[in-house]
């Protein structure tokens, strides 16, 4: 049978390649290559050298210069955490370097707080920390229903916008006169705690009443012991010195215009309100605390009022007129 196929021939380089791959050679390869890497390895080597060279020089010149030692935290004035509150919170050590510390970790530490909305720290040569805060101002105390008002360092204080934050002790000086918002406990909302911003209607019911009265003075929320959603159409205050008033959800302004004209007139006239419900335009329902059913007489003759006895008189008319005003 004839054969149609050639042999195939092997690669003249493999070949060639078999034969000239001999011990000696291959050995030299391998000095050549041993070579190199030794050449690699010296220049890694003093580059690890001049790295570790220089990590010990930055260690000398910043780490460990008593130059740099933590003299100070520069903190701005705040309602909420001193100097000493920002060693304790953040974990620092005083005889730190300053480059030792962890901003970050500070950072975090000090925004953990509630009583805080923001936070910004920095190092300044060559010793001191500078810590940048921002309080949460608190507007009132808040509690649930049926349980005691808690004014003391750790209550828990709520600010414009709802949210709720211990208090600390660098604020209890002027949180302590503020009211208590009592609010009722529900399924939507939860439990009132730390940290968490209270989203109830009645807190914003709370809230205008409180607004109304700040209007008118300033200084009349210090006068309110608490404030209270008592049903679905009325809001319940009672003032530092006992006094109970029934306010409407809205028209507040006028409320408290006949809600001052009312303690005013029990002033001058010498007797005490127990109750009083301004939900009214007319014929404003007033229970007299025990002793002072009536007010008593005034004193005859009158004497010609002074300028400022006028303007207060104008002021705070007689009570039936200007509680029955429409």
């Amino acid at each position: 049978m004839k054969k149609t196929s050639k042999p195939r021939k092997r690669p003249q380089s493999s070949v060639l390649q078999v034969r000239v791959m001999s011990p000696r050679i291959a050995w030299f390869s391998f000095l050549k290559i041993l070579g190199r890497s030794a050449k690699y390895a010296v220049v890694a080597g003093i580059i690890g050298a001049a790295g570790w060279g220089a990590w010990k020089g930055i260690r000398h010149a910043f780490y460990e210069n008593p130059d740099f030692r933590l003299q100070r935290v520069d903190l701005n004035e705040n309602s909420a955490i001193d100097e000493f509150g920002v060693y304790q919170t953040a974990g620092i050590d005083p005889q730190s370097n300053l480059f030792a510390l962890d901003i970050g970790h500070i950072t975090e530490r000090l925004k953990a707080v509630p009583a805080l909305s923001a936070v910004h720290v920095e190092r300044q040569l060559p010793g001191t920390l500078a810590v940048r805060v921002v309080a949460r101002p608190p507007r009132a105390w808040v509690a649930e229903e049926n349980t005691p008002a808690n004014r003391k360092i750790g209550g828990l204080l709520v600010d414009h916008d709802g949210h709720t934050f211990p208090c600390t002790a660098t604020q209890f000086e002027t949180a302590g006169k503020l009211p208590v918002l009592f609010l009722p406990k529900t399924d939507d909302s939860g439990e009132i705690a730390s940290g968490k911003v209270i989203a109830q209607p009645e807190l914003a019911r709370c809230f205008r009443l409180l607004d109304a009265a700040a209007a008118a003075d300033a200084a009349a929320v210090f006068r309110i012991e608490s404030i209270r959603q008592a049903n679905s159409w009325s809001l319940e205050l009672v003032t530092r010195d006992g006094l109970t008033a029934t306010f409407g959800l809205g028209d507040h302004e006028r409320q408290i215009a006949n809600f001052r004209a009312a303690i005013d007139h029990a002033s001058r006239e010498n007797y005490s309100i127990a109750t009083i419900n301004l939900i009214p335009k007319e014929n404003v329902p007033v229970t007299l605390r025990e002793g002072g059913a009536t007010p008593p007489p005034r004193a005859l003759p009158v004497p010609e009022p002074s300028p400022t006895e006028l303007r207060r008189s104008r002021r705070s008319r007689d009570l039936d007129t200007l509680l029955n005003s429409r």
